[in-house]
């Protein structure tokens, strides 16, 4: 049975996702990038447009909807992504949430955690940005956007995944999350289920972070879903080779798992503040960070690693279908 999703340009059914990327920044910004407008200036215009470009470049593969996960607090706007949705004909969903401790935003709602107020005004932003919109544009999220640290969930971090739990239960948004480094997943599963969570609108991210095949294993065996969603992000701190990463995969998927398996880059296409720029060597190691990397390079070792067209479709396809509740 087809569901509702919520995208920057409306609704649509789940039926019409099509093929998903389920993690994604058209652009994103480090909390105090806009302290440093002197010399980072904000140029709406040019955002939008290398937006669009990437947006048209994934749409050329048949992707129909990108997942932007850009928390609250890293420099999401809702009425840019509807303009780049817009003008490329790909269909944009936005979340709600924030980032993890160490590099998100944490002082407001620390400083109102203190007072004793912060887990009740969080529930209250999350319903009312899905009932009512982001702002005054009107634009509804279609996705929890959760994250947690190295090793440890911190108290500021769980306060966001109970009540996204707690309102995930009337209104069966799906959740993503933020792994660092691909820890804490098993930790993150029974956090959401034990506050009430469907597990099939969980889907557990970054797990490429993590070379361990049974630790993949173990949080599937939490009925979540898991991401493989930093193709092309390797060889830098915390991140392993992509070749390293298909070893997991292929197993994963001739265990059975191909149903709750999800692919995608996590690609940052514009970074709010002053333009990223990057060694020459990290530069190199990191050419294939781009939002066609699944389609160019992945899609084809894993076939000659004997996945079949049927499973590809399952996992770009049909999987996000399923997390939106289709």
């Amino acid at each position: 049975m087809a569901t509702t999703v919520n995208t920057v340009t409306g609704p649509i059914s789940s039926d019409d996702l099509g093929m998903t990327l389920m993690h994604e920044h058209f652009f994103f910004g480090y909390p105090g990038y806009q302290g440093d407008h002197t010399l980072g200036p904000f140029d709406r215009e040019a955002i939008i447009k290398t937006a669009v470009e990437v947006a048209e470049r994934a749409k050329a593969h048949g992707v129909k909807t990108v997942v932007d996960a850009t928390p609250n607090d890293c420099g999401r706007d809702a009425e840019m992504l509807r303009e780049i949705s817009e003008r490329s004909g790909v269909q944009i969903i936005c979340s709600t949430g924030y980032y993890y401790e160490a590099e998100g935003a944490p002082a407001y709602f620390k400083f109102r955690q203190g007072l004793g107020t912060a887990e009740g005004e969080i529930e209250e932003m999350f319903r009312a940005e899905i009932s009512d919109g982001i702002g005054t544009t009107g634009i509804k999220p279609g996705v929890f956007k959760l994250a947690t640290s190295k090793d440890v969930i911190t108290d500021y971090e769980a306060m966001f995944f109970r009540r996204a739990a707690k309102v995930q239960q009337d209104t069966g948004l799906p959740m993503i999350t933020h792994t660092q480094e691909g820890t804490m997943a098993p930790e993150q599963a029974d956090l959401l289920l034990a506050e009430g969570a469907d597990p099939n609108r969980v889907m557990i991210g970054h797990m490429d972070g993590n070379t361990d095949i049974d630790y993949h294993r173990a949080t599937l065996e939490r009925g979540v879903n898991i991401a493989f969603d930093r193709l092309g992000v390797q060889g830098i701190v915390g991140m392993p080779m992509d070749e390293e990463r298909y070893k997991i995969i292929v197993p994963l998927l001739e265990d059975g798992n191909t149903e709750n398996l999800m692919l995608s880059h996590d690609t940052v296409n514009v970074w709010l503040g002053r333009p990223l720029v990057l060694p020459d060597a990290v530069a190199s190691i990191l050419g294939n960070w781009h939002i066609t990397h699944v389609f160019d390079n992945v899609i084809p070792i894993l076939k000659e690693s004997g996945v079949t067209d049927e499973q590809i479709n399952t996992i770009l396809v049909d999987n996000p279908r399923r997390l939106f509740g289709g």
